[in-house]
């Protein structure tokens, strides 16, 4: 056996510039990688993944295929081959560490929803329950974790959604069936496309009486939610291209928005995520320009405010305008 993986990770074949631990890792990591796939991946997935180059990638998966005669071409509907295990399950190799179950743990310390901190405390106990030989330790390696890592009180909203609710959105979004609910004060057929996760919850769905918009609704003001026998089609709608179009949850005009931020925050916004469209210049003064493309004035507005007066609305003009309403609105009360 040792001959065999010595030949299938030869340094010349797979990666020259890694160790050759490093590479073993990288085949057992594509084989879970691969497993977690109900459609397999393709040569490119396996490209990107692993930042090598195409004949390497295909180099990876045959060394995989000689340790796992039943990865084979899966069948879909894709103009690329698929690959993925036919058959088989390698769920007695994958084990988790102490810091991946405590990363799961924190987040459930982190979610303000009641009914989903308790549905994550069972997931962690079923992973623990995986490793039953070795509890005792690993319970103790998870303590040490959660010892050294913690989150500063933050300032939101809990809202009571129950278990249920989430399971008759998840179904329903699923298997393209309608749903049923009371909101405000109003019963309404919804066609549910997906939920998105912030300080709130919002569902993404489409109404039935109001024709082909979309429309964001909190999820905690439905009442008495059912799952209908009525399908719907979703239209090729991608939950993650329709985020992508808002700055937070908020949908509306798209804004090309330009912002420019003083000398002494200008390393911070140069390492800051604010949008998966944004691009960034270092200027020749030392301050720093950010600009992205996204719907949702206010919450633009809300974040502009929280960078303090180092930070400038550029464009566009009717944001600027907003900006300056929303501090004099504030500034009268006081």
């Amino acid at each position: 056996m040792v001959i065999l993986m010595y030949n299938i990770f030869n340094p010349v074949e797979i990666m020259s510039d890694k160790p050759r631990y490093s590479r073993i890792s990288d085949i057992l990591d594509l084989a879970v990688f691969m497993s977690s796939k109900v459609q397999g991946v393709t040569i490119s997935e396996i490209a990107a993944r692993y930042n090598v180059s195409r004949r390497t990638a295909e180099r990876m998966r045959d060394s995989l295929t000689c340790i796992f005669p039943s990865v084979d071409v899966i069948e879909t509907d894709d103009s690329q081959k698929h690959w993925g295990f036919i058959n088989y399950s390698i769920s007695n190799l994958i084990s988790f560490t102490p810091k991946e179950i405590a990363n799961i743990e924190q987040c459930a310390r982190r979610t303000t929803n009641k009914e989903m901190k308790e549905e994550m405390g069972k997931t962690v106990e079923k992973l623990k329950s995986m490793n039953k030989k070795h509890i005792l330790p690993l319970e103790n390696d998870i303590e040490l974790y959660m010892q050294t890592e913690g989150y500063a009180v933050r300032q939101m909203p809990q809202y009571k959604i129950s278990l249920e609710t989430l399971d008759v959105i998840r179904s329903a979004v699923q298997s393209s069936r309608m749903v049923t609910g009371i909101y405000h004060e109003k019963e309404r057929l919804i066609e549910p496309l997906g939920m998105i996760y912030g300080e709130k919850i919002y569902l993404v769905a489409r109404e039935k009486a109001k024709g082909d918009g979309i429309y964001n609704y909190l999820l905690h003001k439905f009442e008495n939610l059912k799952l209908t026998d009525e399908t719907f089609d979703k239209c090729d709608f991608n939950l993650q291209e329709y985020t992508n179009l808002s700055f937070g949850v908020y949908h509306g005009e798209i804004l090309d928005v330009e912002l420019l931020f003083s000398q002494n925050l200008a390393e911070e916004a140069s390492r800051f995520n604010f949008h998966s469209t944004q691009s960034g210049k270092w200027n020749d003064d030392g301050t720093y320009t950010v600009n992205f493309k996204a719907s949702g004035n206010k919450e633009i507005i809300w974040h502009v405010f929280r960078w303090g007066a180092g930070c400038k609305i550029i464009a566009p003009e009717l944001l600027k305008e907003q900006y300056k309403q929303y501090l004099q609105e504030n500034l009268g009360n006081y």
